[in-house]
């Protein structure tokens, strides 16, 4: 084994959350960092234009290309499950929404934990420390900071009429989703720069890696943490690079920080010996520490992607199905950084009630000018739009585990859709407001005839069926080593993101939530690794 060096910090992951925590710890330029990614440097350019994700997406370039196990809540379907392998992680192939979430949100993880600091306030101190918001600073947004949020750069017509017929159908317009309540409809603020996506490899890594007190290394795979099975104390890690087997070790006081998402933190833990035992001895890794909630507590937004063909007016579809219409469409991104190519997949967003007894919105969504049977495919040659719904608060909950010690074996991923009778209600609910959107003034102009999943489907079973047929995650997998108090036996943190049990070890990415954010997760997972980073420089 090659010896690799001494860190007073190993982070794996150079995702939403690593990129960010290795530019705040080599502020101090006394602390040592090592990076470490499994996947390839960023410098692919579908990753960074706009468009690109339809490029990136199950593409072994900058995808992990995981798939779910048959779904019985999707009548037996399984889904590609995607995860950015690459600089930036999922800030490189994901929708670039920014969206922080509710303020009721917050509160649950106050419960969930016993600590304040996890309060929509604090988080919102947090949101605003790296925010550089395209309009002037105010109570909500400041200027200044590494993450650009900015306005998209395109409008379509259709969009504009769904967005009345939602107003129409008692849904308040709404230029900002971002103040802790979400309920209304317009345009989603994304993460974008100049008609650029905007990874955390671009707003966060770029500069940190002129310092000379962090290392990165790429296309290194994780096969284990370093655990005294003594003391419990992390020590180190060791990785595959170029395949040679290498060790690298933190300092006495040092910590590794695992920051390889909802899948990939569960991936490294259970290699390790830290899990449920029941499960680990079948794989005969040593059982360091016995975590049950480890993989467990899978929680994601399952989308139902309606679709509706409409007449006397243009969509991307038609728009992109000529030789002269893709030209155009590129002519104008080259001059402009503007029109379909930099669009992000979702241009209008909505956040409603699916019912009067909700608390507050409980449903999202994401309306596009286009349709397609599934992503990767070519987009239908008829003029239609699609409206994806999500239950923003799902109770069904799912698991994710490693199913060998090989670090390159797919785990079983198992999100357990629609498997709660709360779920499907709200799938039920959800179509028939998406119906009664449509069904306004506003899009009759267009005859708007629904495609998918057709009228055919009325009563609450009929519907619950059709989302199972239509349903695809909107790759927000978070919860699976969640916070939680000492009292929690599912806990796999404390409220600080320490694994409990073992020194000198800490997960800062999406798996820590203790509940899925009401939205759409990047900027909630930015915002856990600057709580992170001001636990681990406080002095």
């Amino acid at each position: 084994m090659t010896q690799a060096g001494n860190y007073d910090y190993i982070i794996i992951g150079a995702g939403s959350a690593g990129c960010m925590l290795a530019k705040r710890l080599t502020e101090n330029p006394n602390k040592k960092v090592l990076l470490i990614e499994a996947g390839k440097s960023d410098n692919y350019i579908w990753i960074h234009i706009p468009v690109g994700y339809l490029y990136c997406i199950d593409n072994p370039r900058a995808d992990w290309r995981f798939k779910t196990v048959s779904e019985k809540g999707l009548n037996g379907r399984s889904l590609l499950y995607p995860r950015g392998r690459v600089l930036g992680g999922c800030s490189s192939i994901n929708g670039m929404i920014y969206m922080r979430g509710q303020v009721g949100d917050y509160e649950s993880w106050v419960q969930a934990t016993g600590d304040e600091s996890w309060s929509w306030e604090n988080a919102l101190k947090r949101y605003k420390s790296f925010e550089d918001y395209h309009s002037a600073a105010n109570q909500w947004h400041s200027k200044g900071g590494e993450w650009t949020v900015s306005k998209q750069r395109l409008r379509w017509p259709i969009m504009d009429r769904f967005k009345d017929a939602a107003v129409e159908a008692g849904i308040p317009a709404s230029d900002d989703f971002n103040r802790g309540d979400n309920f209304g409809v317009g345009y989603f603020d994304v993460s974008q720069r100049k008609g650029w996506r905007l990874n955390t490899s671009k707003a966060f890594l770029k500069d940190a890696m002129k310092r000379s007190n962090l290392t990165v290394i790429t296309e290194a795979v994780v096969t284990k943490l370093n655990i005294d099975p003594n003391t419990k104390n992390c020590y180190g890690v060791e990785y595959q690079k170029n395949g040679t087997l290498c060790e690298s070790r933190i300092t006495q006081n040092g910590e590794v920080i695992l920051s390889a998402g909802a899948i990939g933190s569960v991936q490294i833990l259970e290699r390790s010996g830290i899990g449920a035992a029941a499960h680990l001895n079948k794989l005969g890794i040593p059982v360091l520490v016995d975590l049950p909630g480890v993989g467990e507590n899978l929680q994601d937004h399952l989308q139902l992607r309606m679709v509706y063909k409409v007449n006397g007016i243009k969509t991307l579809n038609t728009k992109a199905n000529s030789l002269f219409g893709k030209l155009m469409i590129g002519l104008e991104y080259l001059l402009k950084r503007s029109g379909p190519m930099s669009m992000a997949p979702s241009q209008l967003g909505a956040f409603a009630y699916s019912s009067p007894e909700q608390k507050s919105a409980n449903v999202e969504y994401h309306v596009q000018p286009l349709s397609l049977e599934r992503f990767g495919e070519d987009l239908h040659s008829f003029n239609a739009f699609t409206a994806s719904v999500c239950n923003l608060r799902p109770t069904s909950r799912g698991s994710v585990h490693i199913a060998s010690t090989d670090p390159e074996a797919p785990p079983i991923i198992n999100p357990n859709y629609l498997s709660a009778d709360e779920d499907r209600k709200v799938a039920a609910e959800s179509l028939r407001l998406t119906r009664k959107i449509v069904e306004q003034a506003a899009l009759a102009p267009y005859s708007p005839e629904e495609y998918k999943p057709g009228k055919q489907y009325q009563s609450d079973d009929e519907l619950v069926k059709a989302a199972g047929d239509i349903g695809t995650t909107i790759f927000h997998p978070v919860g699976t080593c969640k916070m939680g108090r000492a009292d929690d036996p599912m806990a796999v943190l404390d409220s600080e993101l320490r694994v409990r049990g073992i020194g000198h070890l800490r997960v800062v990415d999406a798996s820590a939530m203790p509940t899925i954010t009401s939205g759409n997760t990047a900027a909630p997972t930015m915002m856990i690794a600057q709580r992170a980073a001001e636990l681990l420089t406080r002095e």
